[in-house]
């Protein structure tokens, strides 16, 4: 499923998460590419912390959060 690629303690039952990442969200979809700690215990999100950092930790069922931004979506339900 493509998972772990280049990265560091990622995504358990993820797809595509982790490229070039590092620990990158649970059950998330494309999360944490290029980036770093996003997605950290994001729970079903999607299209997260692409190219940013630190980005929606906690942001459960987020869409496209922090999106080359900084320390976006913490803790955002729902966004």
């Amino acid at each position: 499923m493509n998972n772990c690629i280049y990265g560091i303690n990622n995504s358990i039952y993820a797809i595509k998460n982790g490229i070039y990442g590092i620990k990158n969200g649970i059950y998330g979809i494309n999360n944490g590419i290029y980036g770093i700690n996003n997605r950290t215990y994001a729970i079903y999100g999607i299209n997260n912390g692409i190219y940013g950092i630190n980005h929606g930790m906690y942001a459960i069922y987020g869409i496209n959060n922090g999106i080359y931004g900084i320390n976006h979506g913490i803790l955002p339900f729902m966004a």
